[in-house]
């Protein structure tokens, strides 16, 4: 019974994993999603938010620009599980970023949500192991 029990337990935190990985990929590509048809207004409007920031211009603007082909390579990775720890911590950069340029316009009502994704892309990182139902799960299972 008791193995029966330990199996039950991996095949759960198996699903956890999948669940907690595919809920943050979910938001990192469907945030990239959204801003690739409208990839100069949102320049625009990043650019335009930082003005007060002590950052400089090109700065922001080299970041507006990369951002959502960042969320959406990282969501897209994270979806379907390859490269996973790779995604999650390229992932994590970008919520440090997006974290310290909120910070420079006082914007303190966003890093709430922030943290929750940097938690998130923590936690795919520190129980990998039970990446079992993804590409990177399908590649191991081959070796």
């Amino acid at each position: 019974m008791r193995a029966t029990s330990v199996v039950a337990g991996e095949a759960d935190r198996a699903i956890g994993y999948l669940m907690m990985r595919l809920t943050i990929g979910a938001s990192l590509f469907g945030h990239g999603l959204v801003r690739m048809p409208k990839l100069d207004t949102f320049h625009a409007q990043l650019v335009g938010e930082f003005k007060t920031s002590m950052l400089p211009t090109a700065l922001v603007s080299v970041c507006s620009w990369a951002l959502p082909f960042a969320e959406l390579g990282t969501g897209l990775l994270l979806l379907a599980g390859a490269l996973t720890r790779v995604a999650a911590v390229a992932a994590g950069a970008v919520m440090i970023v997006l974290v310290l340029g909120a910070t420079s316009i006082e914007h303190f009502n966003v890093i709430g949500d922030q943290l929750v994704h940097a938690s998130l892309l923590a936690g795919v990182v520190a129980f990998r192991r039970y990446n079992k139902y993804s590409v990177d799960g399908l590649l191991a299972a081959r070796r």
